[in-house]
């Protein structure tokens, strides 16, 4: 052997003939089942492959790999495991000179059908198997960087190779099957794809799920597609992402089980996506998820499409029964269970996304989904079956941090989610209130707020409280009087229970400590006063536990205030009318109302005299300190700008919006005049309320023209003024380019 490789190194010109003649040799031997000597060729030739990197090697290549051939199509165990051996050492050779012509169809097709090898015997199968992922990975080797070779990445290949990588990737135990060396070289397939493989690579472990029924279990799903998320290079997981989305939306009428398989990958892709981490063979991730979403592939709102779009599905689905909205004989009949497994999921998934935005992103999604989930009332049967998709806006507030109000509450998303403040839905008003706590809680004080008592010393909360900064300000000037009228109107709701009136106070306490100045001070004790009234008012016809409640929950805040406002007169107040409460009423105090087994009075007839928090005394001992009297002497009363009636008459629907701007005026009178509205609506006749709403209407276009002719009036013109045809003078308008600008304002 030594003298064979001296002489093919001195005459590499022969090589190509010593090739052709060790594998005529080989030929006959494994004809004859000479196996010793089918060795000693093949190590030979081996041999010599090490040895010489010349430029003729070509030719010499192809006679090994003709032999390489012949071992692996002989249905001998021995000889396939040993012409695989040789391929492997083949494929870790770099080449000096490229090849045109080489073709590797063989040995993919091959190699992948000894990875299914269903040998009787077990140890023999399992070398067969081993020996057919080593090939496969000498196949990755040998052509991925190699751009003159045939395209491994084809679809013809994938689809043989990464079927053949997860059939043993899922079969047996560790210690007997070649699982581990499976993993090992799916990840090295995974690292070596660029950008535009991945799909190519993805899409048959799509189909190898779908073919096998392995989304349902999950575990497998999910371990698939974690060793694809820490093998890619980290700017192509959006390219997965998008894949799983797709994939998710193909299976829309599958069964709850296998979307829910789906979801729960895209769950655990998205994690890893986001989190940064370390993973297996992979060091440390650099990408976030944050920039994958916006730089390409699917756009933010894009992914939380599809995902509510199958939350949407699924409700219907639960709702029919069936998956085409009929009862066809065929059609598959819906498992409630299963369905309601599956919208957990996706909320659960929507909250993984949500979570890995930047503020500006997350409120847009907030406003996005507020705009697409159910509102109970509107669409009653969701009300039961689907009430889960209401905690959507929940899941992306969770871990909401941000330092700017105006940004993370724009009024585009504020106002539609008070609206859902008002709804007969109390699992729908506690949500909401959980997600304004979400918002505003920027210094983790809301646990300081999770339980209501009338604390004698604030200190002991260790409250977190920052300087009221220049947007927080902006942001309660524009936004404070809808905040304290739902606040007011929640506390109104007879279906409100303890959870409710807790999640109420931490709201007044979180305003308090996060964006309270002067004026937002005086409005939340205002507030707080127009709460006792109600609870005193035997008009609204609130139950008894409302009353007690809405007085215990006035006395637990005027109790905070008036320490965090640190005026001697006014906290000696507050806490002389609560040492009375305990003595004669403690059924108005926090610690015997928000109890499991709440102890309540029989009757609050009689609630008068040193029970109750007085606001004159209150503006006399604020007003010495430096407070607004005039405020504070003012009554709060709940602000109410736009109502609207909808009404169904003869079929048509009708809209009359009424500016309602008495602002001060009883809360009785404005109901008054709603009722008599509804009532003029059904009861008067159809001509009538058409000339009026025709009456508005001109009304509405003079306002308009008014609007108009201001804002669409010539600009004022340099070149002055020109007389009309009626001796009326006439701004002319003359174009930019001709206007003479002083110096200072060119640049």
């Amino acid at each position: 052997m030594e003298k064979l490789t001296f002489y093919a190194l001195s005459a590499p010109e022969k090589l190509d003939r010593i090739g052709a003649y060790l594998s005529e040799r080989l030929s006959r031997d494994v004809a004859r089942h000479r196996y010793g000597y089918v060795c000693i060729a093949m190590e030979a030739l081996d041999q010599l492959l090490m040895a010489c990197h010349c430029q003729s090697i070509n030719l010499f290549v192809e006679s090994f790999l003709k032999m390489v051939r012949k071992l692996l199509e002989s249905d001998k165990p021995n000889l396939q495991i040993l012409g695989t051996n040789s391929f492997v050492k083949f494929a870790n050779i770099e080449e000096d000179t490229a090849s045109y012509h080489r073709s590797y169809d063989f040995f993919v097709s091959r190699f992948s059908e000894m990875c299914h090898s269903s040998y009787e015997d077990p140890d023999i199968r399992t070398k067969i198997r081993m020996a057919g992922i080593k090939g496969l990975q000498g196949v990755v080797r040998k052509t991925v960087n190699d751009e003159l070779q045939a395209n491994i990445w084809d679809p013809q290949h994938m689809d043989k190779i990464v079927p053949s990588l997860l059939f043993n990737l899922q079969s047996g135990e560790r210690t007997e099957s070649p699982m581990e060396l499976t993993e090992r070289c799916f990840r090295e397939l995974l690292g070596r794809a660029a950008y535009g493989n991945i799909k190519n690579a993805v899409t048959p472990v799509l189909m190898h799920l779908d073919n096998h029924s392995l989304w349902e279990g999950k575990s497998f799903a999910v371990r698939c597609f974690k060793i694809i998320m820490y093998s890619i290079q980290s700017q192509h997981s959006h390219l997965v992402i998008q894949q799983l989305l797709g994939h998710l939306d193909a299976n829309s009428k599958n069964s709850a089980t296998v979307r829910a398989g789906i979801v729960e990958v895209l769950l655990e892709a998205a994690a890893i996506a986001a989190s940064g981490s370390v993973g297996p063979e992979q060091g440390l991730r650099t990408t976030g998820f944050k920039g994958l979403l916006c730089v390409s592939g699917p756009t933010v709102l894009e992914v939380f499409n599809t995902l509510l779009r199958q939350l949407r599905l699924s409700v219907d689905y639960e709702l029919t029964g069936t998956y085409d909205g009929n009862t066809n004989i065929g059609t598959k009949i819906i498992k409630a269970h299963e369905e309601r497994q599956l919208q957990e999921a996706v909320i659960r998934t929507i909250g993984s996304f949500a979570n890995t935005l930047p503020t500006y992103q997350r409120s847009e999604v907030m406003l996005f989904i507020m705009g697409k989930i159910p509102v109970p009332g509107v669409h009653p049967a969701l009300t039961s079956t689907g009430s889960g998709v209401c905690y959507l806006p929940a899941q992306v507030t969770a871990g909401f941090q941000t330092t700017n109000m105006l940004t993370a509450l724009p009024s585009s998303f504020l106002e539609p989610l008070l609206s859902f403040s008002l709804t007969e839905d109390p699992e729908v008003r506690l949500l909401v209130l959980q997600i304004l706590l979400s918002l505003i809680d920027r210094h983790d004080n809301r646990p300081k707020f999770a339980n209501i008592s009338s604390i004698s010393d604030i200190s002991m909360l260790k409250l977190k409280v920052d300087k009221c900064s220049r947007q927080d300000n902006l942001f309660m000037k524009k936004h404070g009087q809808q905040l304290y009228r739902h606040i007011y109107l929640g506390c109104k709701e007879q279906s409100s229970g303890r959870q409710h009136y807790e999640s109420l106070f931490a709201l007044l306490g979180l305003l308090s400590v996060e964006l309270a100045n002067e004026e937002v001070v005086v409005d939340l004790i205002r507030l707080a006063l127009a709460l006792q009234d109600l609870a005193l008012s035997t008009d609204e016809g609130l139950p008894v536990y409302t009353r007690c409640a809405v007085h215990a929950l006035a006395a637990a805040y005027l109790n905070l205030i008036c320490q965090l406002t640190t005026v001697p007169a006014f906290c000696q107040h507050i806490h002389e009318v609560i040492e009375v409460r305990q003595k004669n009423t403690p059924y108005l105090l926090p610690e015997d109302v928000f109890v499991d087994n709440p102890k309540l009075a029989s009757s609050l007839e009689k609630v008068e005299g040193d029970v109750l928090f007085l606001q004159s005394k209150i503006t006399e001992v604020l007003g010495g300190s430096g407070y607004n009297t005039e405020r504070l002497a003012t009554p709060y009363v709940p602000q109410y700008t736009v109502f609207s009636v909808s009404l169904d008459l003869k079929k048509d629907f009708f809209c009359v919006c009424l500016p309602l701007v008495d602002s001060v005026g009883m809360e009785e009178q404005e109901r008054e005049r709603r009722r008599q509205v509804v009532e003029k609506f059904q009861k008067a006749p159809f001509e009538e309320i058409a000339a009026h709403c025709g009456a508005r209407a001109s009304m509405l276009q003079s306002k308009l023209n008014q609007i108009f002719e201001i804002t669409i009036r010539p600009p004022p013109s340099p070149s002055g003024t020109i007389s009309s045809g009626y001796g009326q003078s006439q701004s002319r308008s003359v174009p930019i380019y001709e206007m003479k600008f002083p110096d200072l304002c060119v640049y």
